[in-house]
């Protein structure tokens, strides 16, 4: 597991999958386009809509939870890794949302 920047992110997001692992009601906030939604409690009942062929960028509000999750999808056998910064980060760059 590394973390990675948002511009690192916004370059990989097309060939990569995109985890968002925020609450339901944090989503208002918006999404990066084409993430996948998986809360972090919900993750291991949840582990087979991830594609463990495509590496994993893991995102969550500010980076400390996906870098807990990124760690345990590389501990599961993913190549994860986790967005530095968060959605806090990604919005404030003025990067997509939707």
């Amino acid at each position: 597991m590394s973390e990675i920047t948002i511009t690192d992110t916004d370059q990989r997001r097309a060939a990569d999958q995109l985890l968002d692992v925020r609450e339901d009601f944090e989503l208002t906030e918006g999404m990066i386009p084409g993430a996948i939604h998986i809360p972090m409690g919900e993750l291991n009942a949840r582990l087979g809509a991830l594609d463990r062929a495509l590496p994993v960028i893991v995102v969550c509000r500010s980076g400390n939870r996906s870098a807990r999750v990124a760690d345990a999808l590389t501990g599961a056998g993913y190549a994860a890794d986790t967005m530095a910064g968060g959605m806090i980060a990604w919005q404030r760059a003025g990067l997509p949302v939707a």
